[in-house]
């Protein structure tokens, strides 16, 4: 077993590599789109207990929803491919960033803002200088578990004919019995954690070099 997983892995380096980068390049980027959704949803409501309420209903809703049953949801109306898996993993992302945006920005001391507005700062001021670095850390914690969630979900993609590492999984799959099977859908997978091992602790040195010391503590 272990020298035909080695024999594939030899076999198909350069493929590995372009799929491997296809699959991290398509989680950041759909995160990162995500991030801003949920950071401006976050802004808009967390004062408003109904308004958190729903825009933590809204987004958990999303998650019941199966990812093979989205994906066909969506191929009649976006086609194949990218649109499809986008729409999927930054709709999949959107609740812990959401969530932990919301109890980032409530958390904060108003005592803290109320001093800001006395020296003269603005509303938007205030948010930018003052609310969302206090609430940075709480809204990277929800980056890192929607990066973690996505490059799973973007595995199953591949049903979409969507980019990365699924397409391995899959065509290993469909082709129990054969020599390759085996190996092919292994690879896949190994490669997903170990990727999904490398950017959680990429988002850890993030946060180390992006959280000031006070925070840290």
């Amino acid at each position: 077993m272990l020298s035909d997983l080695w024999d594939f892995v030899s076999s198909r380096r350069e493929q590995l590599l372009i799929d491997s980068y296809q699959h991290v390049s398509a989680v950041i980027q759909c995160v990162l789109i995500a991030t801003v959704i949920a950071v401006v949803v976050g802004i808009v409501v967390y004062r408003s207990p109904l308004g958190s309420a729903t825009a933590t209903a809204l987004s958990s809703a999303v998650l019941t929803i199966p990812s093979f049953a989205l994906l066909g949801i969506l191929i009649p109306v976006v086609g194949l491919g990218v649109p499809p898996t986008v729409i999927a993993l930054v709709l999949y992302a959107l609740l812990p960033i959401i969530r932990n945006t919301i109890v980032g920005l409530g958390s904060i001391d108003p005592g803290t803002t109320d001093a800001a507005r006395g020296i003269g700062m603005g509303r938007l001021h205030v948010l930018a200088r003052i609310e969302l670095p206090l609430a940075w850390p709480s809204i990277l914690t929800g980056m890192r578990v929607s990066t973690q969630m996505s490059m799973g979900i973007l595995a199953i993609a591949a049903y979409a004919k969507g980019p990365g590492l699924g397409n391995l999984i899959f065509s290993g799959l469909s082709r129990v019995g054969s020599p390759t099977a085996v190996p092919q859908a292994l690879t896949g997978t190994v490669l997903i954690v170990i990727l999904a091992l490398i950017l959680d602790g990429i988002y850890i040195v993030i946060g180390k070099l992006t959280t000031s010391r006070g925070l840290h503590a």
